[in-house]
């Protein structure tokens, strides 16, 4: 009981604390979350409550503003669990803000998720994904990271077909 009121208090305070490379993970980290070296997480990120520890984040990745990670769902009135399952983020990734990430999904290394999107399956490694319906738009050679500029980043893109 303690353990999970702990969990949720930790929860709330990195949610809206500043320190996005050192205090947000940090309290994440406390909560059981697997994050790695030079993680980005910005305020407004919510990472599961009750199931921190099914969430692995790799060194380098950035998680955009409001961003939701899930890893399970409770349903109707028992509060049953209908899903669960872990979410892994790979390095390099690149997450935009508002996003959410549901149960059971890895995002590959160096790919980048664009604002707004639903992550229901596996993203393979270096994709870049989005809307209106999430598919695969290019391949990422560059990832998006604090150690490579914008520029670097859409020069490296290699689209799959044409964007209007």
């Amino acid at each position: 009981m303690f353990v999970d009121i702990f969990q949720r208090v930790l929860n709330q305070i990195a949610y809206y604390i500043p320190g996005g490379y050192n205090i947000r993970p940090g309290l994440h980290r406390l909560r059981g979350a697997h994050i790695g070296k030079k993680v980005w997480i910005s305020k407004y990120v919510y990472i599961d409550e009750l199931h921190p520890n099914a969430v692995t984040i790799g060194d380098n990745s950035n998680i955009g503003l409001r961003t939701s990670i899930f890893t399970h769902f409770y349903w109707g009135p028992k509060r049953t669990l209908e899903h669960a399952g872990k979410v892994h983020i790979e390095e390099n990734v690149f997450i935009g803000p508002h996003c959410v990430i549901l149960p059971n999904v890895r995002i590959g290394k160096g790919s980048v998720i664009q604002a707004g999107t639903v992550v229901s399956r596996n993203v393979p490694q270096g994709i870049l994904l989005g809307p209106p319906k999430p598919e695969p738009i290019a391949r990422v050679t560059i990832p998006l990271t604090h150690e490579h500029l914008y520029k670097e980043f859409i020069n490296g893109l290699r689209p799959f077909r044409n964007i209007s």
